[in-house]
């Protein structure tokens, strides 16, 4: 016999056990590992769990291999491990249906099998009997898949099954956006079948992702076909979502051993170091036991309590199972694991030998690993005293081969057979390490020679995009489009890639296909997506937020290159706007805003850059893989002649402008108008009582009239029938009937602002006689539809073509055929399709219910050159400079040959160069043949188009709405801030408000925001705008949303129209109006002032558009600092409030309308509903026994607290209770009293905090002796009976108190404890007492 080393006589040893343990029971036909020897049943995670061993044995002996009996051995173990992975591709594969329809539908009945038969690989359960949804299964196999390939063995044998592999990452790639039933199958821990995010699930599914992108599946001996592509983007969603989670799990579980394999072997899915420590940490203090880990708090599985004959728990019996956990030996094998891969030899040693104790050893001496342990029904009263002192007994499988063979590996790991490379040949370990600074490389392309020579007289020096040939420059979209044809395979009946996102580390990127090279656009710079995109400061912001972005986020190969195209349509007025050139000064300097850049060309980046091969795009199904599949290369051949040619915005004819003269009114203005409803000036925030939504009203600013609806919704100042208008001339300013629509156009120059102002003042008041007819008449006429398309074909204001097309679509619908003649319909079409303007392509519903947007009005008086009859000075006055631009703007439907802008000399700022002002109808690229309708919807188009490019917002966000159009990103936007544990409503509140808790498709999403908020879609666009914003702040700061868990976006836009109204000392009214003509980029400025609670300012910019400013100074300054005097220099009127009155109230409301709570509030609210038998809170009862459901740190309950508290409607006042709630976990927490007693009304405390400091007010004649605490006499009493306070208080509490500082001898916090004091009956009324509330 031979003599063997010593080594090799110890691997035979572990050959043996791993023999007898778990290859013994691989089953020969499928390879797969039955459950037990009584349950047929294989687990894909089990399975892939217990082959661990047997490659890592493998490994072993390729080592020591001196002997032909050792290669032989290593072959018999590695062909083991194939056969069992195959196995489990196999049943996956007979299942393949599925995996297309879950790219679709994500629905928990569409998804894999979790588990197939060990005989046949055959299903054993239904879809619906079972909780199959398991991402962290299907990631884990494609993980080892990867290491196992890596490490050099040939698991995938065809193109067919390398095509389903790619499918499978497809099916994992949203995981951060998929509730599943997680890694103990079981959903939410009550058992019910409700799945929820899990961090385990997102974080395995990370690791997969980047385990497999760019993988050769047939290891050395593959080509291009045979890789995994893997979008960088979807892998680091599911990264941040998970950084946002850990330590928790998902809602029902507050934490959970089995996050140890993400932030450990197999997955390390964590980058941040801190982070693993943490959630580490607080597994060890709340999980750890002697007999292992418990899986998670309340977990009921197999104790003593549990009642076996059903699969769910009552949400009562929770409580009963606390502390009585079962503990699992398995999480020890995890945590040696861990250790041993941090090279930390104490604690692999320590995690050894508490391991050993608790093993169990077979008749033959083998050590092995039980499945867990619980306490034994007769000791449990004893355990209920003293967690941790009674012995436990073995319950489930022993040995439990998940367990046995993570000891085994453990094994080799610690005496040396093994380094812990070989166990990650992918170096995954490596990912917490500190990465060097990323450079971000940044390449700008003009559209053509006009704009490069532009540049050049600003020192920017950049190349065309003619002259980077041969790279080739796309938009996003082409590559989302390229890669739709990813993993198609007809025999398998696979279609590809379903998302049509790409993300900005995708685009960072170039991409070879063949012999050419390509570079693509961010997506955020894709014109035809949404009108935000129209804004070009907003771009500029989102910009420098990506860059901040890839410095965190870039791990690939290069350096990531960002190249933009500068077109026509972001000239402003011919000029390239001032942001930009400052943004290109920055790039050029090296730094913008902390992160490393380096401006230049695309050629000088061809090498530092990261390269990725189309080598998919081949037609190897037919068996030319070289060749381009051919609708790919008609798709290129057709995009690359588009999409970057100059393509025309505006058709602009000669001619001058019509002399104003005849002009028929109709009744239709004020239409738009009529459809808002935010609300500011009622004190009492979203307090309005019973009246429907749809009836709030708003009216304009010292109001633009053409913006101006009456309260009554059917009365309009101007409704002269169109057979009785008298005619006028534009000069007869006296004349009333110039007071309508639109501004009259001023000749003369001198007339100042304030003059201009009185006059509207004066309009404001004209007597309200003729009544509009009623839209639901019946003799509603042709002809009244003739002289609304004649008169929309006269006027050349904007807006005034949005209040008669709202009056279309509410009387006639969208679809409405205008019946315009040729000539004119020629007209309009060109102009719609002169193509790529703003959200072009942003899917249109084909609504017919009259959707509307507000209008924006971000005024460029200084687009119109003076000749026109534009008044210089309107620039100083906001609303009339509005005016003014408006006035001469484009019109959507002119007589064919009226210039349909001021005149001619703009025609640049329109890119169009004069020839192409002809009526070829070739150039409307087929949209119209001959003697096809107009309908209302293209006009709106056309509206849109023109409105973007005058950036008048308040005119798009309502024609956006008007259309149905939806922002594109929306559905992304929605789950990213619920991902990350935010619940979203919308509506306002208190009857309106719908709460979003799951991620739901965008047409849903639509749907829920326009029922929100009835007919106003100007507010229902907002609405979609502030989520996007919210979610791109939630991605870059999330700190800005710590302690808020709803973002409640109704009130949200009433704070900023209140906070508007407060800094500009206007009313509500204005306030809404200014707040919906703020520009994009303004309004996300204005949304982060308000989260951060940082002061502003508003000041008025050259053309009257308001921006918002921070305050910098060293005091909090309350002052507002608004320009709206004139460019001469008349005196800026500057409002001064007291800077200490309204602070406090000011802060409540912010915090009360964010949701915002102190540190730890949740937890703290479980202590005092421990001690209590409820807390009643605007008639909600938080019972007690919601303390036996849920655990204090658990999210379910955190959401059970707000959703108590979101029934208050006025934010100040839901702050108070806030503090009246803190008050009382103050008693609780220093355990002034055993009990606090029956159901205790918060609201009460709150109330009786106020008469208590209305009393101290009397007696030192304080503030609110003007209003509360005045002696009442008869009309006051009947004041306060309809439910308004003197002083506007919310809730029958003095606006005063709102605003006394939580501290001091007259603050809040000093009224709550005195009325807790006196309202809770358990506080002691006499005798001495320790006071410990500080």
């Amino acid at each position: 016999m031979r003599s063997r080393s010593n080594s090799g006589v110890r691997l035979d040893y572990y050959q043996r056990i791993v023999h007898r343990l778990i290859l013994a029971h691989q089953e020969p036909v499928t390879g797969l590992f039955p459950a037990s020897n009584v349950n047929s049943h294989a687990w894909i995670r089990d399975n892939v769990y217990c082959i661990l061993a047997v490659w890592g044995l493998s490994m072993a002996y390729k080592k020591i291999a001196d002997q032909d009996e050792d290669r032989a051995k290593c072959y018999e173990l590695e062909q083991s491990c194939v056969k069992l992975m195959r196995g489990l591709l196999m049943a996956m594969m007979n299942q393949k249906d599925k995996v297309e329809k879950f790219k679709m539908t994500q629905s928990p009945y569409d998804s894999l099998h979790a588990k197939y038969s060990s005989k046949n690989g055959l299903p054993v359960v239904g879809d619906n009997e079972w909780g199959h949804l398991q991402i962290d299964a299907v990631s884990l196999y494609l993980l080892i898949l990867a290491q196992m390939t890596a490490s050099g063995l040939q698991i995938v044998f065809s193109l067919d099954e390398v095509s389903f592999i790619q499918n499978l990452v497809f099916y994992i790639e949203s995981a951060y956006s998929i509730p599943d039933y997680g890694i103990w199958e079981r959903g939410d821990k009550t058992n019910h079948g409700e799945p929820e995010l899990n961090a385990s699930s997102i974080g395995m599914a990370k690791a997969a992702l980047e385990a497999m992108n760019e993988l050769d599946l047939f290891g050395a001996r593959g080509g291009p076909a045979s890789v995994i592509h893997v979008l960088a983007d979807e892998a680091h969603k599911c990264q941040a979502v998970l950084q946002s989670m850990l330590p928790r799990e998902s809602n029902s579980k507050e934490l959970d051993s089995g996050l140890l394999c993400v932030i450990g072997f197999p997955a390390f899915a964590v980058d941040d170091a801190q982070l693993i420590h943490n959630t580490k940490d607080a597994i060890l203090s709340r999980l750890q036991g002697k007999y292992g880990c418990k899986r998670f708090l309340r977990d009921g599985y197999r104790t003593p309590k549990e009642d076996p004959s059903r699969l769910y728990y009552e949400r009562w019996e929770l409580r009963m199972f606390e502390n009585i956990e079962c503990e699992w030996p398995l999480f020890y094998c995890y945590l040696i694991l861990f250790h041993a891969f941090q090279s930390d030899k104490r604690a692999v040693e320590e995690y050894a030998s508490r391991l050993e104790k608790i093993m169990v050893r077979s008749e033959d001496g083998i050590l092995l690993v039980p499945e867990s342990y619980a306490v034994p029904q007769d000791l449990v009263g004893f355990e209920y005293q003293k967690p941790g002192s009674q012995t436990r007994e073995v319950v489930g499988r022993c040995p439990f081969l998940w367990g046995q063979s993570l000891f085994i590996l453990g094994r080799l790991l610690q005496e040396g057979f093994l380094a812990v490379g070989e166990l990650d040949p992918l170096n995954r370990r490596l990912g917490a390490q500190k990465k060097p600074d990323v450079v971000v490389q940044v390449v700008i392309i003009a559209e053509d020679n006009e704009i490069r020579d532009k540049l050049a007289e600003h020192d920017l020096h950049v190349q065309t995009i003619a002259e980077v040939a041969p790279i080739e420059v796309q938009p996003a979209r082409v590559l989302s489009h390229l890669y739709t044809y990813l993993g198609r395979n007809r025999k398998l009946g696979l279609s590809g890639r379903k998302s049509r996102d790409v993300g900005i580390l995708s685009t960072s990127k170039l991409y070879s296909l063949k012999d050419r090279i390509f570079a693509f656009t961010p997506q955020f710079a894709d014109l035809s997506r949404f009108y935000i995109a129209s804004d070009n400061e907003l771009m500029i912001d989102i910009l420098k937020g990506e860059i901040n972005f890839l410095k965190s986020a870039w791990d690939l190969l290069g350096r990531p290159l960002v190249t933009l195209v500068l077109k026509r349509i972001h000239l402003d007025q011919d000029k390239i706007p001032l942001a930009m050139i400052q943004t290109m000064r920055k790039l050029k300097s090296g730094y913008i805003n902390g992160t490393r850049v380096m401006l230049g060309s695309l050629k000088d980046f061809l090498n530092t850059s990261a390269i990725t091969d189309l080598s998919f795009l081949g037609s190897t199904e037919d068996g030319y893989p070289d060749r381009l599949h051919p609708d790919v290369q008609t798709y290129l051949d057709e995009h690359l002649l588009r999409s970057f040619s100059n393509r025309s915005t505006m058709n602009l004819r000669g001619g001058q402008l019509r002399p104003r003269t005849l002009r028929r009114r109709m009744s239709c203005k004020g239409a738009i108008k009529k459809t808002r409803s935010i609300n500011v000036d009622s004190d009492n925030l979203g307090m309005e009582g019973p009246s429907p939504l749809t009836e709030r009203r708003l009216s304009s600013i010292v109001p633009p009239p053409w913006l101006q609806a009456n309260k009554q919704s059917h009365v309009s100042v101007f409704a002269t029938t169109p057979e009785e208008g008298p005619t006028s001339s534009p000069l007869n300013l006296g004349n009333e009937l110039i007071r309508e629509n639109i501004y009259p156009v001023d000749p003369h120059h001198s007339r100042s602002a304030i003059d201009r102002r009185s006059e509207f003042v004066r309009q404001q008041e004209m007597p309200k006689i003729l009544i509009q007819r009623h839209r639901a008449e019946t003799n509603f006429a042709d002809t009244e539809v003739e002289e609304l398309i004649a008169m929309l074909r006269e006027t050349e204001n904007l807006e005034e073509q949005g209040d008669i097309l709202q009056y279309l679509v509410d009387t006639q619908g969208l679809d409405f055929n205008t019946e315009l003649e040729q000539a004119f319909v020629d007209d309009v079409v060109l102009e719609l399709a002169g193509g790529g303007g703003a959200g072009a392509g942003a899917g249109d519903g084909a609504k017919k219910s009259p959707t509307i947007v507000l209008p924006t009005v971000i005024i460029e008086a200084a687009t119109i050159p003076a000749g026109t009859g534009t008044d210089p000075d309107n620039a100083a006055h906001p609303s009339s400079a509005t005016a003014t631009a408006n006035s001469n703007s484009n019109c959507v439907g002119n007589t064919s040959n009226t210039s349909s802008s001021s005149s001619s000399n703009i025609s640049n700022h329109n890119n169009m160069s004069p020839h192409e002002n002809n009526h070829d109808s070739s150039q409307s690229e087929g949209m119209l043949e001959e003697g096809r309708v107009v309908t209302v919807r293209d006009l709106l188009k056309g509206l849109y188009e023109k409105a973007c490019q005058q950036k008048l917002w308040g005119l798009v966000r309502h024609t956006a709405g008007m259309l149905g159009k939806r922002v594109e990103d929306l559905a992304k936007a929605v789950t990213d801030l619920l991902v990350r544990q935010k619940q979203v409503t919308v509506g306002m509140p208190p009857n309106n408000e719908y709460t979003i808790t799951a991620p739901l498709p965008e047409v849903e999403l639509r749907q829920l925001i326009h029922d929100a908020y009835g007919d106003d879609e100007s507010t229902a666009m907002l609405t979609q705008e502030l989520m996007v914003y919210l979610a791109m702040f939630i991605r870059t700061e999330p700190q800005l949303f710590h302690e808020m868990l709803r973002l409640r976006v109704g009130l949200i836009i009433q704070v900023m129209a209140k906070e508007l109204s407060r800094t500009l000392n206007c009313d509500g009214e204005e306030a809404s109006e200014h707040l919906l003509n703020l520009s994009p980029f303004e309004m996300k400025n204005l949304l982060y002032h308000i989260l951060s609670g940082k002061e502003f300012a508003v000041s008025s910019v050259a053309r009257g558009n308001l921006s918002i400013v921070s305050c910098k100074s060293s005091r909090v300054s309350k002052k507002s600092q608004i320009g709206l005097g004139d460019p001469e220099g008349e005196d800026a009127l500057i409002a001064t409030i007291d800077d200490r009155q309204g602070q406090w109230l000011r802060r409540r409301r912010l915090d009360g309308a964010l949701n915002r709570v102190p540190r730890d509030f949740y937890s703290r609210v479980w202590t005092v509903l421990e001690k209590c038998q409820g807390l009643a809170i605007e008639g909600r009862v938080l019972q007690q026994s919601l303390t036996q459901e849920m655990t204090p740190g658990e999210l379910k309950f955190a959401l059970e607290v707000e959703t108590a508290l979101n029934q208050i409607p006025q934010p100040e006042y839901r702050q108070l209770v806030v503090e009246a709630l803190m008050v009382l976990t103050l008693v609780t927490e220093h355990n002034m009293v055993p009990s606090l007693g029956g159901i205790i009304y918060v609201e009460h405390l709150v109330h009786k905090a106020n008469q208590l400091f209305l009393e101290d007010q009397r007696k030192v004649q304080g503030d609110a002796t003007l209003c509360c605490a005045k002696i009442k006499d008869g009309k006051e009493q009947q004041q306060a009976a309809s439910g308004m306070l003197l002083c506007g208080g919310a809730a029958y509490i003095c606006q005063h108190l709102y605003d006394s500082a939580p501290s001091g001898s007259y603050g809040t916090m000093t009224y709550m404890s005195r009325a807790v004091a006196l309202v809770l009956d358990c506080v002691p009324k006499h005798g001495e007492m320790e006071c410990a509330i500080s």
